[in-house]
């Protein structure tokens, strides 16, 4: 995958790795496209704040793995 349109993984930023217990890091989709959607094929927590939930991606590495891409991409291409 290294060199490829659907994976690059930037070993220089001040921030990597962002998450632990990942080998390959795909920074493609370093802020997460489905943050928005209220049920993604990742992991995320919630936590209710001043009446609002809030979704955590903390623990998420789904848009960091690199068999991911295609998932990603067709859930981007329906507009959900």
């Amino acid at each position: 995958m290294k060199n490829s349109g659907r994976f690059f993984e930037n070993r220089d930023c001040e921030y990597y790795p962002c998450h632990k217990n990942i080998e390959e890091i795909n920074c493609l989709f370093c802020y997460c496209p489905m943050y928005h959607l209220e049920h993604c094929p990742g992991n995320p927590s919630y936590k209710e704040k001043d009446g609002r939930k809030i979704k955590i991606c903390t623990e998420c590495t789904f848009p960091h793995q690199a068999d991911n891409y295609d998932t990603i991409i067709n859930i981007l291409k329906k507009g959900v």
